[in-house]
């Protein structure tokens, strides 16, 4: 993984002490609560519901065991004893006092990270798939360029302030895991027919209010011009994007007004910067091996072939088959480590658990972890003669569950449990959901389905790229609940990135484990052999799924009992809070 240089120590340690004199002069009245709050967001602070909220960053996914154990000692020391884990890989805490934060900064430092860009109107933390570096469908590691652009784009004074917060995700393999489409900006690493390395360059993508897919508007751009071409971009986002609506804010919007012309002013913007500017940001050779010489692969000695443990199980050999992944390494597997789990809300870790994920990466992965797209941890780097001891270890921790990629692996947003943004809460229904599918040989039975679930229209859950997508919304003060069918992020098992459709006027809260439970019922009965659901669902259309969906709001006695019981108890936290 990336190894930091003393630049970037010391410039997360003076942050850190910059950050800890703002809060002492806002606690001793000497800086007013407006005037804070830049400074604290520039820095990952929000104010939710209940409590404040951090958010950490974690560049393009990657931890060290160190870092782990120092999420886990803030989760236990100054939170409530547990982080969760977002779609963009950061890293968020609930329950922070405001008061602590400057501890927690200085905790983070120590490990070298910090919540910069993870909030405002500029660029974000930089995305990409859990498997870059590693993945067997690679054509170019991502990682590097996604530490040029991070080191480009932080603190970049040009882009502090723009219309709306602006995100980019990165992939170098051919399977786009990292939902490219779905970003600001979206780069797809490729060769051209001569062979030369470059990236196609995607637009304009988003979800909110009004979903939207990228538009390519560069089909293959040299690799040593993205951040010029970067630049261009966000210059025509940043004197075009309207800043007197901040529904219509984001870039996305304004690529889809202006089409075509969009692209010619980026074009122009571009070409200014080149003969113009004289090409600034042109990146060169020995810088791109600069940065690539940092992100060292450990040396690990293995053997290609997996053991086989003591007594061969059929959980085992589920979970080969759903939580290992191949690894450009034949003698290396990627194992991704489940955080869906009954009892703990999707993306969760407690502090224990982080403290034991980072002794599974100290002993089977060379002390490396990664955050994934879908709320889970992964380890990169476990040798393959060593997967049934990893199994074991696991599955003592609670890691092992074989659930990845399967409808109980959903993704979700906190919802309106803390979040100060919701219209309805997202943990009941994921709690309700998971408890009716702890069947695996049902789970396997029904294969991969990807299940998203909103607390709002901000779609932090992803609600849009769902197979099966759940928008919580507000009904005259009551929590309501959108449900979508067909989604889809661009991957290879999802297909062409497309937004989901809603079947019909909202569900209880009380009626949607049965609406899913309908809507399930239609694919097993119409799929043909081991068909999967979006298969199923783009073969015979929305009609049937739509028919059963609403005939299914009579609430089951036992599914109300349920999410009532789930609600309530996450009601009672909050108070107590």
């Amino acid at each position: 993984m990336y190894q930091y240089t003393a630049f970037d120590i010391d410039f997360i340690q003076s942050r850190a002490a910059q950050y800890r004199n703002q809060l002492e002069r806002n606690l001793a009245g000497r800086l007013s609560d407006d005037d804070f709050r830049p400074l604290r967001l520039q820095n990952g602070w929000y104010i939710q519901r209940h409590a404040p909220m951090l958010r950490v960053a974690v560049p393009y996914g990657e931890l060290s065991s160190a870092q782990v154990r120092v999420l886990g000692k803030i989760a236990r020391d100054f939170d409530r004893g547990y982080a969760h884990m977002t779609t963009r890989q950061n890293v968020q805490y609930n329950w922070i006092p405001l008061d602590k934060s400057a501890d927690v900064m200085d905790q983070l430092a120590s490990v070298h990270m910090h919540g910069i860009q993870t909030s405002g109107n500029c660029i974000r933390n930089i995305t990409s798939d859990e498997l870059a570096g590693i993945a067997v469908d690679e054509i170019a590691d991502p990682r590097p360029f996604c530490e040029i652009l991070r080191q480009w784009s932080t603190l970049h004074p040009e882009f502090a302030y723009l219309p709306r917060k602006f995100k980019i995700a990165v992939t170098g393999a051919r399977n786009d895991r990292a939902a490219t489409a779905w970003h600001d900006i979206g780069l797809h690493l490729l060769r051209n027919a001569q062979g030369d390395l470059g990236f196609k360059v995607l637009v304009g993508g988003g979800m909110g209010r009004t979903p939207v897919i990228a538009s390519t508007i560069r089909a293959f751009l040299p690799w040593d011009q993205i951040i010029n071409y970067i630049e261009a971009v966000v210059r025509v986002y940043n004197r075009w994007g309207r800043r007197d609506n901040m529904y219509k804010a984001r870039i996305k919007i304004l690529v889809k007004a202006e089409g075509q012309r969009f692209t010619d002013e980026v074009e122009a913007e571009y070409q200014d910067i080149l003969s113009v500017d004289g090409a600034p940001h042109t990146i060169s050779q020995q810088e791109l091996e600069r940065v690539s010489a940092s992100f060292i692969a450990p040396q690990v000695a293995a053997q290609a072939e997996p053991s086989t443990p003591f007594e061969s199980t059929p959980d085992y050999a589920r979970w080969l088959q759903q939580n290992v992944a191949p690894h450009k390494n034949p003698a290396l597997r990627a194992v991704t480590l489940s955080l869906k789990r009954l009892g703990q809300a999707p993306g969760d870790a407690t502090a224990d658990q982080l403290d034991l994920a980072a002794d599974l990466a100290d002993a089977f992965s060379a002390g490396e972890i990664r955050v994934t797209h879908d709320q889970n941890l992964l380890l990169p780097w476990v040798p393959a003669e060593q997967l049934a001891q990893l199994y074991a270890a696991a599955k003592q921790a609670g890691f092992a569950r074989a659930n990845i990629r399967l409808l109980s692996d959903m993704i979700a947003c906190p919802g309106g449990d803390f979040c100060a943004l919701a219209n309805a809460r997202s943990i009941p229904i994921a709690a309700a959901i998971t408890e009716r599918y702890q069947d695996l040989d049902e789970l396997f039975d029904l294969g991969e389905i990807d299940l998203h679930i909103s607390g709002c229209i901000n779609s932090c859950g992803h609600h849009h790229s769902g197979h099966i997508g759940i928008l919580g919304v507000d009904k005259d003060g009551k929590e309501w609940y959108q449900v979508s069918l067909g989604g889809s992020d661009g991957s290879d098992l999802s297909g062409a990135p497309m937004a989901g459709k809603v079947v019909g006027p909202s569900f209880g809260a009380i009626e949607i484990p049965g609406v899913i439970e309908a809507v399930l019922d239609v694919y097993r009965s119409q799929r043909s052999g081991n068909e999967t659901f979006i298969a199923t669902f783009r073969r015979i259309g929305m009609d049937a799924f739509k028919l059963a969906a609403n005939g299914a709001r009579l609430p089951q006695p036992e599914d109300a009992e349920h999410v009532l019981q789930h609600a309530t108890a996450y009601a009672r936290d909050a108070q107590e809070a």
